[in-house]
């Protein structure tokens, strides 16, 4: 299916490693674009409806093992119930959805990472979502040595995916630069080692053609 399935709203997605600025880039973007007078609504996955917010504790903090097809089907729950709740009625209500990953990170993190395969995470992703794909893609692209100690600078609590080992992470960068490479259209690849000022800019000057 098509971007935002034709809705009159705007879909923007941001992706990338553990400690990619991904947050930060999203509260620019925000500002920027309400002072534009446009309503935005700022969501991210897992988390962005009560119902997702247990999803996170239980895929990103639960101590006890979580096997990688039920962790896959998790974020796909979350994933359902989000886009029909919240997604799809802003788009629909002509607003900007700023969100904080979606089916890239699960084809990066559980497909690549986890090794469940690219083509059967997109294809459960895709069945849970009714299709729906982003009008924009940013990646912010940092590789994992660097994420690494921008995490162990910002964090005292590690979840299940910061935690793993520096291969894993190298495999999710991998494919999300392979996932920019066959769809250049939908994404914007951006160096997270820029300053947040550049990054900003950047983001905001393709924003502006998409609205």
């Amino acid at each position: 299916m098509a971007a935002s399935d034709g809705y009159p709203g705007l879909f923007i997605t941001l992706e990338g490693g553990d400690g990619s600025g991904k947050s930060t880039q999203a509260a620019e973007l925000e500002k920027w674009l309400l002072g534009r007078g446009r309503v935005v609504v700022r969501t991210r996955e897992p988390g962005g409806t009560d119902f997702g917010i247990e999803v996170r504790e239980i895929v990103l903090h639960h101590r006890g093992d979580i096997t990688p097809r039920a962790e896959a089907l998790l974020y796909a729950a979350d994933r359902a119930h989000h886009i029909m709740t919240k997604v799809r009625p802003a788009l629909e209500r002509g607003e900007v959805v700023l969100q904080d990953r979606y089916i890239d990170s699960s084809l990066a993190y559980q497909g690549a990472g986890r090794d469940l395969g690219i083509d059967e995470v997109r294809q459960l992703s895709t069945w849970a979502t009714g299709g729906l794909l982003p009008d924009l893609t940013i990646l912010l692209d940092l590789n994992e040595d660097a994420a690494r100690l921008r995490l162990d600078a910002s964090r005292t609590r590690f979840d299940r995916l910061e935690a793993e080992k520096s291969a894993f992470h190298r495999r999710v960068r991998e494919v999300y630069l392979d996932l920019a490479r066959a769809e250049p259209d939908r994404f914007l690849v951006l160096d997270a080692t820029a300053s947040v000022s550049d990054l900003a800019e950047s983001i905001r000057s393709k924003v502006a053609t998409l609205l």
